[in-house]
């Protein structure tokens, strides 16, 4: 199932490669990613989306939150359906 993930990070060295890292520690591959700035110029938000089944995706959530440069995690498609 493809997922899409919304997440806003500080916008620091190494912030990116810490969350492609996690992902590639887990086997998951990325589809797509787009960083972009935000009204913040210390913050950043990365989209992307990858192929994983429900319980892996909230895996990785969970696993995201605690990087540090994270400040929030989103996933659309939860907040739909709730």
């Amino acid at each position: 199932m493809n997922h899409t993930l919304s997440i806003l990070l500080q916008n620091e060295a190494g912030a990116l490669v810490r969350v492609a890292g996690l992902f590639a520690a887990r086997g998951y591959n990325i589809d797509t990613l787009t960083v972009a700035a935000t009204h913040d110029p210390a913050v950043s938000r990365l989209t992307l989306s990858l192929q994983c089944d429900d319980a892996g995706v909230a895996q990785l959530l969970q696993q995201t939150r605690k990087l540090v440069d994270v400040l929030q995690v989103a996933h659309p498609a939860t907040a739909l359906a709730a």
